[in-house]
């Protein structure tokens, strides 16, 4: 390959995993072409870039990007998936695709900006629910006991205002 040609694939590497919220990087061997093409497809409507990508090159690129962290894991043939939204949609669809395609692909690990991840680690993110969804099941819990105060509180004036409630019916039932 030309040198020329290298220096432009670092590049555009280097800036694809600079602004990247998640990599996840894949073995890919086994895996038909069909079968690539449908997960790139899945993987692009969640905003996901799926590339296959020389280990000398990719390392060179996350070394530029300030990457250094994720040099253990570039071995071996590898693709990477690139998430640019919550980091946990990237995981989600290489997953599902896994276990509902019967996949040979394999997730050797991930990075996030700060930190590598494990075969593992990436398979937890995928099985965590979605940012908005953690918010509201936070703003839920903290909600719940100011609920409770304040029906505790009110307790005694509603009794208070049934029991003038029932005098009342009773008064005009005479």
């Amino acid at each position: 390959m030309p040198r020329e040609k290298k220096v432009k694939i670092i590049e555009g590497l280097q800036e694809s995993l600079s602004k990247c919220s998640i990599g996840i990087m894949t073995d890919y061997r086994g895996i038909s072409t069909a079968e690539l093409n449908a997960l790139r497809k899945k993987l692009r409507e969640a905003k996901v870039e799926y590339k296959v990508v020389k280990n000398t090159l990719a390392l060179i690129a996350a070394k530029n990007a300030g990457l250094t962290h994720t040099s253990e894991s570039f071995k071996g043939p590898m693709a990477v998936a690139l998430g640019y939204g919550e980091i946990n949609e990237a995981a989600k669809v290489l997953t599902d695709h896994i276990r509902t395609a019967k996949s040979n692909l394999k997730i050797q690990g991930g990075f996030l900006p700060d930190m590598a991840l494990t075969a593992r680690e990436v398979e937890t993110l995928a099985k965590l629910p979605s940012k908005s969804v953690l918010i509201s099941q936070v703003l839920a819990g903290m909600q719940s006991p100011i609920y409770g105060i304040v029906n505790v509180l009110a307790a005694p004036m509603r009794g208070f205002m049934q029991v003038l409630q029932g005098r009342i019916q009773q008064m005009e039932g005479k």
